[in-house]
């Protein structure tokens, strides 16, 4: 499953808001620095999407606008 999700690193709250199927928002309290915030959101999808972390690929580290690939469901 491939999921477009925007993402606001160094927010006060921890936020993930469904938009459509595919297309998520996601507000993480982590800074954008040291991948933290790439970890926040690995771990804030698994939780969501109740798999592992490690089924979660993040293709663009770099960009607030992520392209997420997950390996189940």
């Amino acid at each position: 499953m491939i999921l477009k999700i925007k993402v606001k690193p160094g927010s006060k709250k921890e936020i993930l808001e469904k938009l459509s199927d595919t297309e998520y928002k996601a507000e993480l309290k982590e800074p954008p620095e040291n991948n933290k915030a790439n970890i926040a959101l690995t771990n804030l999808l698994a939780r969501h999407l109740k798999i592992p972390p490690k089924s979660i690929r993040i293709k663009n580290p770099k960009s607030r606008n992520k392209i997420v690939e997950t390996t189940q469901q």
